[in-house]
C-alpha cells in the first residue's frame, strides 16, 4: 500500500478539487473549472499503471471512487438556490462514469503498454474519456432517462434549448455542456503526455535505485 500512496493521495486531491471547482462556471456557464482538473485523474491512473502495474492502478481508482461517493453525499445535502449542490442524477452519473471509464483506461493501457511510450497513455485516455463523457452526460441529463419527478426536476434546467456552443443549431443545453467538456478532456489528454513522460521517468529511476 505504501508504494501507491502517492497515487491514492493524488487521485483523492483531484476528485475533491473537481467536486468543488465544478460549482464555479466560466464561459457563460458552458464550462466549469472542474472540467480542467477532472481529466488529471486519467493521468494519475496511467502513471500508476506504468510504474506499478494494473492492480495498483485499480486500487487507486477504487480509492478515488470512494472519495467521489463521499463528496457526492456531502454535496447532495448542501442546498443552493436551485436545489442540492450535487443532484441525485449527477451523483449517480459521476460515480458510474468515473468507475467504468477509469477501469477501461487500465484495460486499454495494458493492451498497449509494450508499444511506443506515448501510445498507451494517449489512446487509453482518449477512448476512456469519450466513454466517460457519454456516460456522464447521458445519465445526468438525457430526458429519455427517468429517475423520477424530483430527481429529474433538479436537472431540468439542462433541458432548455439553446444554440449548440452558442452558435449552432438549437439543442438541449446539456449537449453544449457535454461538447465543451469533451473538448477540454481531449486537449488535456494531449498536454498530459509531457508530465506523464517526466513523472514516470523519475518514478521508475527511483524505483530502480531502491
Amino acid at each position: 500500500m505504501t508504494r501507491i500512496l502517492f497515487g491514492v493521495l493524488a487521485m483523492a486531491i483531484v476528485v475533491v478539487a473537481s467536486n468543488i471547482l465544478v460549482q464555479f462556471l466560466i464561459l457563460d456557464g458552458i464550462l466549469t473549472w472542474g472540467a480542467f482538473t477532472y481529466p488529471i485523474a486519467f493521468l494519475v491512473t496511467d502513471i500508476m499503471n506504468r510504474v506499478y502495474g494494473a492492480q495498483a492502478a485499480r486500487k487507486v481508482i477504487f480509492a478515488g471512487f470512494v472519495v467521489g461517493i463521499f463528496c457526492s453525499l456531502i454535496g447532495n445535502q448542501i442546498q443552493l438556490e436551485f436545489g442540492p449542490a450535487v443532484p441525485l442524477r449527477i451523483a449517480i452519473a459521476s460515480a458510474t462514469a468515473f468507475l467504468v471509464a477509469q477501469l477501461l483506461d487500465v484495460a486499454i493501457f495494458n493492451r498497449l503498454r509494450n508499444g511506443s511510450w506515448w501510445k498507451a497513455p494517449i489512446i487509453s485516455t482518449v477512448v476512456s474519456s469519450t466513454v466517460d463523457a457519454v456516460l456522464f452526460f447521458t445519465i445526468a441529463f438525457a430526458a429519455f432517462i427517468n429517475f423520477g419527478e424530483t430527481a429529474n426536476a433538479e436537472i431540468s434546467w439542462a433541458w432548455d434549448a439553446m444554440p449548440l456552443m452558442t452558435v449552432g443549431a438549437e439543442m438541449p443545453f446539456w449537449v453544449t455542456l457535454g461538447v465543451a467538456d469533451y473538448a477540454v478532456k481531449l486537449a488535456i489528454a494531449l498536454l498530459a503526455l509531457v508530465p506523464f513522460r517526466v513523472i514516470v521517468g523519475q518514478m521508475l529511476a527511483k524505483k530502480s535505485a531502491a
